[in-house]
């Protein structure tokens, strides 16, 4: 069923979260399956450690304050690797260095938005952290994101020099939590769906339909 309006499609997230790389490719994967339905995906931001210090800090230290330790970690990730290779996702873990405070991908994101590339931008942000273990706290690689997607480099750099959108997406986050956000992705169909963690390609394709008919419905009330 086609729905006579573009459905939105709201997702919460953090470009550090694995889980949240494989919950993209899983929509995708959903949206092919529905590739007449017309969609509007937008992000928004999450930080799943607001404590990390803005420069980042040594991935070895973090594992050890969130898992107890390589050997805790390594279990953690190990399922992850599974999930991401059902979704052709190479996670390299033992690449990361650094995990970093997402702050400025956020802003970054944001800022895509308004370019219309808000998804390129998203991609190239988890394929540097998570396949190439790059660090996406680090301006030189927020750039290499930008200028990839087809960004303005040099109007982005001047705008990460600055504290310009750094309130919007605190706030963005401090929503999140207001309307019951724990984990991410949290998926927001139709702006009253909520889908939390990385749902199967099914679960998000009957939301989907049920929006499609709702719409439907609704516009032939309409005169």
């Amino acid at each position: 069923m086609v729905s006579p309006l573009p459905i939105e499609i709201d997702i919460i997230s953090d470009v550090m979260c694995p889980w949240c790389f494989i919950g993209k490719r899983r929509l995708e994967s959903a949206l092919k399956q529905r590739a007449d339905l017309e969609v509007d995906v937008r992000w928004h931001p999450f930080q799943l450690d607001a404590t990390i210090p803005p420069g980042g800090m040594d991935r070895q230290e973090y594992l050890n304050r969130k898992f107890g330790g390589p050997a805790g970690a390594a279990g953690v990730y190990e399922n992850i690797k599974l999930a991401g290779q059902q979704e052709n996702i190479a996670f390299a873990f033992d690449k990361i260095g650094r995990s970093p405070n997402t702050i400025d991908c956020h802003r970054l994101i944001h800022w895509a938005k308004n370019e219309g590339c808000q998804d390129g931008v998203v991609e190239r942000l988890f394929d540097l952290f998570f396949i190439k273990g790059e660090d996406i706290g680090d301006h030189t690689v927020l750039l290499k994101a930008a200028e990839g997607a087809g960004m303005d480099v040099d109007k982005v750099r001047g705008m990460l020099e600055s504290d310009v959108d750094r309130d919007t997406i605190e706030q963005g986050v401090a929503y999140a939590h207001k309307i019951g956000v724990e984990g991410v992705p949290c998926f927001i169909i139709g702006g009253k769906y909520a889908m939390s963690g990385a749902q199967n390609p099914d679960s998000i394709l009957q939301v989907l339909d049920k929006v499609a008919e709702e719409n439907t419905n609704q516009s032939s009330l309409e005169p």
